[in-house]
């Protein structure tokens, strides 16, 4: 089911809060806190984050655009949900939290693996992250929270694989490194695109 027929254009209008991200060396162990605009800014600091995939039981794969308010990668497509633990918060609770805030969305998730990454937008700020993948199933419709998600709608894995090779520059640089190794070693899970 589709929510929009297009995908929009992207704007940029930085915003940022201040909740403490977890700090972590390349193991994933802990060795500090840092607000969230610190984390983002410059090259970026080493931080915990996730990201969150959700399928319905027709095997579509919710996509949201990004809120055009957000700091870094405004307007762009990406998957269901990507955000942080705050500091002392356990990763799972963290996706559960995340999925109820902006998609309206109560599941249950399953961890898949986790990757680190640096990525540059333009010349506001880095996203770098070691960022564990979860996947969710749900056939509710998103309640989603318009400062955080400016649209959404589901998309077979096909549909989703053709858009990212003709339209590249509309997904996030976390999506594309995400979606390769999901289709490629977790279609089982329903990520043959």
């Amino acid at each position: 089911m589709t929510r929009s027929d297009s995908i929009g254009q992207q704007t940029s209008s930085p915003v940022a809060t201040e909740d403490k991200l977890i700090l972590v060396d390349a193991d994933d162990n802990p060795v500090g806190e840092a607000g969230k605009l610190d984390c983002h800014l410059g090259d970026g600091m080493l931080h915990r984050a996730f990201s969150l995939h959700v399928i319905n039981s027709s095997g579509e794969i919710l996509l949201q655009q990004r809120s055009r308010l957000k700091m870094l990668w405004p307007g762009y497509w990406t998957n269901s949900c990507c955000s942080h633990p705050r500091a002392g918060e356990e990763i799972i609770a963290a996706v559960r939290r995340r999925a109820r805030e902006e998609l309206g969305l109560e599941l249950d998730v399953e961890y898949l693996y986790k990757f680190q990454y640096r990525s540059r937008f333009e010349t506001v700020g880095s996203e770098h992250e070691l960022c564990s993948v979860f996947v969710g199933y749900s056939d509710a419709q998103p309640d989603h929270d318009p400062d955080e998600v400016a649209d959404w709608h589901y998309l077979e894995p096909q549909q989703i694989a053709r858009s990212l090779e003709r339209e590249p520059d509309r997904f996030t640089p976390w999506f594309h490194l995400e979606w390769d190794r999901l289709s490629r070693d977790f279609r089982s899970y329903g990520f043959a695109g």
